[in-house]
């Protein structure tokens, strides 16, 4: 063998190991969620957009482990522990509150990145928004804050409306904070407040149908990422009903639903995916500030205010963002 051969043939031998090794060291995103995975995908095309536009490519220089709880909020400390047990680089913590402190429960070294519905200070997530500590940080939406927002908008559109329903889910810890400030603003309007309750799939039919027996004149959904992802069961239940209602989500209205409002969600994903992208380059999450929406979306649907035979005032319509006809 000549020699030019015989060091070229050292050379890529020397290379192999160290492919090997580079490959090795792609890191590893493990993405928890405690909705379902067909739910959303725009959501998920966000978070990656924001790792795009830092760098960052699934399949090209990182890779992604995906854990899914479909509105089971008891798997949820099993799979956060699978994904410590894979030693992903970050965990993405998305789709309710439980979900965020499994993940936290898991591991106090993996950086982890949330989006939350409420405020992550009142639930323990992190010591204060600007300087989260430990190993933490993310992006609130303030999901639970709004909901005497939504309340408002609602007795705008129906404004005879005496007894105010909530749907919420007692699995979720944010449920009890939006009942405690609703059941404030429903007192300070004169209004009464009747919670109704759903934690399983098989709950809806019936506490919905209750609306009627109750007299609920309206419907306040609360924020939860397990109705997020049977919006079109809800919607379709509540319809039945004739009862007015109020959502979260633009995806409710877009279902059929009456009036939604809440932060742009999408936005939010892709700003988790740019602070994603920044620990995988290096930063630490104490030193990254939990953000917050700047921007909030109004969505009405007047073929289902035409279905309960209302209204919707001019002043309504020209606030909202998007209204479906």
């Amino acid at each position: 063998m000549k020699r030019r051969e015989f060091i070229t043939l050292l050379g890529n031998a020397a290379a192999w190991p160290l492919s090997a090794r580079a490959q090795k060291a792609m890191p590893v995103i493990g993405y928890l969620s405690g909705a379902t995975a067909a739910e959303f995908p725009h959501l998920l095309d966000a978070f990656r957009k924001g790792l795009a536009e830092s760098g960052f490519t699934e399949g090209r220089n990182l890779r992604m482990e995906y854990r899914y709880a479909d509105g089971h909020y008891d798997d949820l400390p099993a799979l956060a522990a699978d994904l410590v047990n894979q030693k992903v680089s970050v965990i993405v913590a998305t789709a309710g509150t439980p979900t965020i402190l499994a993940a936290k429960a898991a591991t106090s070294t993996i950086p982890i990145v949330f989006v939350v519905g409420g405020d992550p200070v009142r639930f323990r997530i992190v010591a204060t928004l600007g300087r989260p500590g430990g190993n933490i940080t993310g992006i609130t939406l303030f999901g639970i804050e709004l909901a005497t927002k939504r309340l408002g908008l609602l007795l705008e559109l129906v404004p005879a409306a005496n007894i105010i329903g909530v749907l919420a889910n007692p699995s979720n810890p944010i449920s009890e904070p939006q009942l405690t400030d609703l059941e404030a603003a429903a007192r300070s309007l004169g209004r009464q407040l009747v919670v109704i309750r759903a934690s399983e799939d098989t709950d809806f039919a019936a506490v919905i149908t209750s609306l009627d027996q109750k007299h609920v004149d309206a419907l306040v959904v609360a924020a939860d990422p397990f109705f997020d992802d049977r919006r079109a069961q809800i919607v379709s239940l509540i319809a039945q009903q004739k009862v007015p209602a109020c959502y979260v989500r633009h995806e409710f209205v877009r279902e059929g639903g009456l009036i939604s409002y809440g932060a742009d969600v999408p936005d939010a994903y892709r700003q988790a995916g740019t602070y994603t992208a920044r620990i995988l380059k290096g930063e630490k999450p104490a030193d990254l500030p939990v953000m917050q929406p700047t921007k909030f979306e109004f969505a009405i649907n007047l073929k289902a205010a035409k279905a309960l035979g209302l209204t919707v005032p001019s002043t309504l319509l020209a606030r909202a963002d998007e209204v479906i006809e």
